[in-house]
């Protein structure tokens, strides 16, 4: 079982930056397709970004695409995402999951079985 655990979330202005970290350990980080999904007060999780098992396919969602960028390091079993202008819009929980079906099936939270546990990202207006 692989266990995940996010950090780097917080409070920024509309306009700034943040970088999340994913810190994954237990079973081979490498093996898997991993992706971002954020939870806003009152909504649904939604799919944030995605990133291949090696590293060269990469996924967005329509409201990240250009300011977001996933990626990851298995050296160091570390998932990434690079939030730049960011918008109050953007605030939600932000969680990292293992992807648990083969690439190209779909963003549903459905398609992931593994979960951190969350960290806030906060934007304020």
């Amino acid at each position: 079982q692989i266990h995940l655990v996010e950090s780097g979330g917080g409070l920024v202005q509309a306009g700034g930056s943040l970088i999340l970290s994913c810190a994954a350990s237990g079973r081979t980080f490498s093996s898997y397709h991993m992706g971002w999904f954020r939870q806003a007060p009152g909504k649904e999780r939604e799919f944030v970004a995605a990133v291949s098992w090696n590293g060269p396919m990469t996924r967005y969602s329509d409201s990240v695409r250009g300011r977001f960028t996933i990626s990851r390091d298995n050296a160091k079993s570390t998932l990434y995402l690079q939030m730049n202008s960011l918008k109050p819009e953007d605030t939600a929980v932000y969680y990292c999951a293992k992807r648990g079906v083969r690439w190209g099936t779909g963003d549903s939270p459905k398609n992931y079985d593994s979960w951190g546990q969350g960290t806030q990202v906060t934007v304020s207006s």
